[in-house]
């Protein structure tokens, strides 16, 4: 079979294949794909499963003029694939390499940067409507999942394109999944569409049969009155039609043909459509269609078996899990909540056993947020389980749902600090700071997997707002620390207790602390080491006695500077009007890229030996 993959010289080629080149096409990107992703790890069975849709998309529009615009992003590998950045696959991920997600910086076709779900829509209607002032002509597509369709953002979008009318096609990529299987009654409403083709089938009998009598010729203008009664009955996109958005579909996202002839249709309609795809995720490697949740973002695997080769060890995310099953079985009021991330967040086992006290909203955190509010005032204790980046997207109903209330809601911050490889979007370096300034909630970080436990056993007890923060993956397994088992609010744990110099540290950036300290002891300097496992409130009687003392201290923090925890230590020294000198190390004013975790780190002086050379410039 001829190689098209390396003799492709760009986009225009694709118009110039026939559909049966095109076929074999998907099969070249699809064996790319697992290669190089086996090696550099990715989102393989997002891409998997819209490898035909995406040639389609370039076989029915000129994307040198026209616009795309992902939702997420992590399924457009094929898309940078087309795009020129075949070459660079083998750093994917990777620091110096390609983004996982679009990036406007990187590819003139990346038309919006995206990371998050459910703003595609959004950002394509934006980007029609500065077509429209500017009176250019080019056409705006704006994919989207079913899964980031159970997100708010996209409906207000939806709301307010069906009232304009503007041009655009949204691309609606139904595989059923987003990261865990989609849940809800957006996902209910779409699965009646894929099996119902009845309103299809009906509109095309009766238009033929109105066009061969004289009587149907003379129902044609009050066939459009009744329309609206019909479509009640029979269209499958009756949400969207009523929105004011043409609805095009179920159509098979994998027929090549049939989508470049529905997306040429699409193009000759004034105004905004919506065309339905069914697609499989993972299609075409047997692993990932029967385990697309293991092989949604994945490391580095074997393709001949599936299996990743590290090892399995005893994450945060685990020890979380396993803790709220027991702490489930002691209270019945012990309730779980997740934006679509049982997986990730642990919760699988506690759905299992606790299903009616399991809520799985979808993509909709801000909804998760005022969910638990609403059922910790009724009585409940809700941990809301959720990706540092994604809380972001409900700060809002942090303040005034939760905080204000002082309402005993536990937010159980999964992969806090750096994550690696998804970069600047997925980083979750900022929970720290845009917490900790909010009235009446507490935030703790844990120094070890093993004292998470703990820090939830003690927060399900309060009866006020709790942030517990813990970092993707695993401990550092050359430090050996004995987790707490108690807690007193605000109040620190001496690890080391030697010298004129303290180190501050908190979360897993204590074990990293504890390394600094063997580093330094060896250069003949002594320090203490501090855990501080309440960033909120910081412990101001250790503080005014670190101060007194004249202690050097140093602050570190997986966080950015900027209203972190350093932040809180200078401000509370300052207000002792002494001149202490104080070192904060944590993130400067600028988003993390991607990169494997020790990479960015060291970028960053947060590795032993960065931290070690920064103290002894301090000193």
């Amino acid at each position: 079979m001829e190689n098209i993959l390396d003799k492709f010289n760009g986009i225009d080629d694709i118009k110039n294949m026939d559909y049966k080149k095109l076929e074999d096409f998907s099969e070249e990107i699809r064996n790319f794909l697992i290669n190089t992703v086996s090696k550099t790890g990715g989102h393989l069975a997002s891409n998997l499963g819209v490898v035909e849709l995406t040639l389609s998309l370039y076989k029915a529009f000129n994307f040198n003029e026209d616009k795309i615009i992902w939702d997420v992003g992590h399924q457009a590998y094929v898309h940078k694939i087309l795009t020129g950045r075949k070459d660079e696959f083998d750093k994917l991920r990777k620091y110096g390499g390609i983004s996982g997600f679009p990036r406007r910086d990187e590819s003139k076709y990346d038309t919006f940067g995206t990371g998050h779900s459910s703003t595609s829509i959004s950002a394509g209607l934006g980007v029609a409507r500065a077509r429209d002032l500017s009176e250019k002509k080019f056409e705006v597509v704006s994919v989207i999942g079913d899964g980031a369709l159970t997100g708010g953002m996209a409906f207000e979008a939806l709301n307010d394109l069906g009232y304009s009318k503007t041009k655009m096609i949204i691309i609606l990529n139904d595989n059923q999944m987003s990261i865990s299987k989609n849940v809800g009654g957006m996902s209910k409403y779409l699965n009646k569409i894929r099996i119902d083709p009845a309103y299809n089938k009906f509109k095309e009998e009766l238009k033929d049969k109105l066009n061969k009598t004289n009587l149907g010729a003379g129902f044609a203008n009050s066939l459009q009155k009744l329309k609206d009664g019909v479509k009640q009955i029979f269209i499958p996109g009756i949400l969207f039609e009523d929105m004011g958005i043409k609805y095009i579909g179920p159509i098979d996202g994998h027929n090549i043909k049939e989508l470049v002839q529905v997306m040429a249709m699409a193009k000759q309609i004034n105004g905004p459509v919506i065309i339905h795809t069914i697609t499989r995720k993972g299609k075409g490697y047997n692993f990932a269609e029967k385990n697309p949740n293991k092989f949604h973002g994945i490391g580095p695997f074997n393709c001949d078996s599936g299996e990743t080769s590290k090892a399995k060890s005893t994450t945060y995310s685990k020890v979380f899990g396993a803790e709220m099953v027991a702490q489930a079985t002691e209270n019945k009021k012990v309730v779980a909540i997740t934006a679509a991330m049982p997986d990730g967040t642990g919760l699988c086992e506690f759905a299992e056993k606790f299903p009616k006290r399991f809520f799985d909203v979808g993509i909709a955190e801000q909804h998760a947020v005022t969910l638990a509010a609403g059922m910790a005032a009724a009585g409940m204790k809700p941990v809301f389980a959720v990706y540092s980046t994604f809380l972001q997207r409900a700060y809002d109903q942090v303040v005034h749902d939760v905080c204000i209330q002082n309402l005993p809601v536990v937010f159980a911050i999964d992969r806090a600090g750096i994550v690696g490889e998804d970069g600047e979007t997925h980083q979750g370096i900022f929970d720290l700071s845009y917490l900790t300034h909010i009235p009446n909630i507490t935030v703790m970080s844990p120094k070890c997997s093993a004292e998470l436990a703990y820090m939830l056993k003690w927060a399900l007890k309060q009866n006020s707002p709790i942030a517990i923060r813990y970092p993707r993956g695993c401990d550092n397994q050359n430090v050996q620390l004995s987790s707490l088992e108690d807690f007193k609010l605000g109040k620190w744990e001496i690890i080391a207790d030697e010298g004129n110099i303290a180190i501050i540290a908190t979360g897993k950036m204590v074990q990293t602390a504890v390394l600094v300290r063997e580093k330094l002891l060896k250069s003949g300097i002594k320090v203490s080491i501090i855990n501080a496992e309440f960033i909120k409130p910081i412990d101001k009687e250790l503080i005014k006695k670190l101060v007194k003392d004249k202690f050097k201290i140093i602050t570190i923090e997986d966080n950015i500077l900027h209203g972190g925890l350093g932040s809180s230590v200078l401000e509370y020294v300052n207000k002792l009007n002494d001149n202490n000198k104080i070192l904060t190390l944590g993130y400067d004013d600028n988003f993390v890229t991607y990169g494997d975790i020790n990479t960015l780190y060291k970028l960053h002086g947060l590795d032993a030996e960065g931290i070690y050379y920064s103290i002894l410039k301090f000193i």
